[in-house]
C-alpha cells in the first residue's frame, strides 16, 4: 500500500511495506551513498547528452557550453570521491 504524507515537485515521502522490509529499512536504502552515486551517474550521462546536443545545436555557445562542461567536472569529481568512500584503496 502507498500512502502519500507529503506531495513536493521535487521529493514525494511515501511509506509503505515492502517484501517485509520496515520503513526505516527503505529509508536507508532511499538516501544510502550507493543510491547517491548511481544518482550523481545518471545526472553526469544527463549531462553529456546535453552537451552533445548543444554542441550540434548551438556551437557559437561558448560559454553555455563551458557551464555546462564544469558542472560535468564537478558531478565527476563527487562520483569518483564517492566511489573511493565505497572502496577505499587498500594499503600496500
Amino acid at each position: 500500500m502507498l500512502m502519500v504524507e507529503n506531495y513536493n515537485p521535487f521529493t514525494i515521502a511515501c511509506s509503505f511495506q515492502f517484501w517485509g522490509q520496515s520503513r526505516v529499512a527503505m529509508d536507508i536504502n532511499l538516501h544510502s551513498v550507493s543510491r547517491h552515486l548511481i544518482e550523481l551517474k545518471i545526472a553526469h550521462a544527463d549531462l553529456d547528452d546535453v552537451i552533445d546536443r548543444m554542441s550540434i545545436d548551438r556551437p557559437d555557445d561558448e560559454l553555455g557550453l563551458r557551464r555546462l562542461k564544469k558542472q560535468r567536472l564537478k558531478l565527476r569529481d563527487q562520483i569518483h570521491r564517492l566511489e573511493a568512500d565505497l572502496d577505499p584503496p587498500e594499503p600496500a
